[in-house]
């Protein structure tokens, strides 16, 4: 998880806080306008040994909003429904309401600012959140020197997701599909009260991004185990 590093970014040394973030904030892409994805969701509870999978399909686009469907699951039916098919649910509310613009990179949101942190490829920048939100992250972008591309999220949410949950870290990860620029991977860990350290990652592997088809993704087989009926 993010680990904080007292220095100056070599590359955003060589052209500049200013230029680098003007390059980031004029960039004109914020994801595909409609995708079709096989998300890959696993979790687990070291303290209660408890775990979960879950493959589900995801679509998006302007007029329908955002739809899912589970392919197959396996583990911890708890973390299957408190974990997952919450944040699925959450996500699909965000579209509805027209969200989305909440956790958008921009000054609306956002301050940004050059820190101290160091990335042997990539430009560093500082974000901070203009308010208390759980869709907003205090922490670092990592962005392409050249073209000012979102590679990389780093940082603990501003506002904690509930009352149980004091502490959450996150990883978000971005790259190209299809000419799209896209989410990659989602890495969290969260400190639950009693619970105590639990852990998230989401993998996205994409079939269609913007009606060009850029992979054939699989779900797994499902999982028969008897936890998985709990």
């Amino acid at each position: 998880m993010p680990v904080g590093v007292l220095a100056r970014s070599p590359s955003a040394a060589r052209d500049g806080f200013a230029v680098v973030l003007e390059r980031f904030l004029m960039r004109k892409d914020e994801g595909p306008l409609t995708y079709r994805a096989l998300r890959r969701m696993e979790a687990r509870n070291l303290k209660f040994g408890a775990s979960a999978w879950m493959d589900v399909w995801t679509e998006a686009d302007d007029q329908n909003g955002f739809r899912y469907q589970v392919a197959a699951e396996g583990g911890s039916g708890y973390i299957r429904r408190k974990v997952f098919l919450a944040a699925l649910e959450g996500e699909q509310k965000l579209w509805r309401e027209g969200e989305p613009k909440r956790a958008q990179l921009t000054h609306s949101n956002y301050s940004f600012t050059e820190g101290e942190r160091s990335d042997e490829h990539l430009a560093a920048l500082a974000i901070s959140p203009k308010r208390k939100d759980v869709l907003l992250v205090d922490g670092w972008l990592f962005v392409k020197q050249d073209d000012g591309d979102l590679v990389r999220i780093e940082g603990q949410l501003s506002k904690n997701p509930s009352f149980w949950t004091r502490r959450v870290e996150i990883v978000r990860r971005y790259g190209r599909v299809g000419g799209a620029h896209v989410p990659l991977e989602i890495e969290s860990v969260a400190q639950v009260l009693i619970a105590g350290r639990s852990t998230f990652r989401m993998t996205y592997e994409y079939e269609t991004v913007n009606g060009m088809h850029v992979g054939d993704p699989k779900p797994r087989p499902a999982a028969s185990d008897p936890e998985s009926k709990k």
